[in-house]
């Protein structure tokens, strides 16, 4: 990635997997019990202190980092905007690099050049992939329907 640091990580392993998980449960259950406010307010630990105030979306999100974490899983959050070299934007594509490249020549993936080098935004890569995989999900659709079709 580019500039300054445009993700956050979390590796596999590296926080208490049993806090994550109580802390997940305590976010699910507010949640759950509120759940047409937009904001959550999280009491100060310290009397005296205001409390922090929470847009309800980011509190999700961080219930989903902890759901991850409570698994084992590694985590990464990175904004839309960020771009990605080809070696990254293959490896969250599980492809190699001269297929992710023929792609972008295609003009499957709009990218841009930073010099000689190609970058390819987050968003736009995670597009590609969502289009990429309804056109796999009809093509799965359409050899079923023609299996059944045939009696297979």
């Amino acid at each position: 990635m580019t500039g300054t640091q445009l993700a956050s990580s979390i590796k596999p392993g590296s926080l208490d997997q049993e806090q994550s998980e109580r802390a997940l449960r305590r976010i699910k259950d507010y949640l759950m019990r509120h759940p047409e406010e937009k904001t959550i307010e999280v009491a100060a630990e310290v009397v005296g202190d205001d409390a922090l105030i929470l847009p309800r979306e980011a509190v999700s999100m961080l219930a989903f980092i902890l759901a991850q974490v409570a698994e084992g899983r590694g985590v990464q959050v990175m904004p839309s905007h960020a771009e990605l070299t080809t070696q990254q934007a293959a490896a969250m594509l599980n492809v190699s690099r001269p297929y992710l490249i023929s792609l972008l020549e295609a003009g499957a993936i709009p990218y841009r050049l930073v010099g000689r080098h190609r970058r390819i935004r987050h968003d736009d890569l995670m597009e590609y992939k969502r289009q990429d995989s309804a056109r796999r999900r009809g093509a799965a659709d359409e050899l079923s329907e023609l299996g059944q079709e045939l009696g297979l």
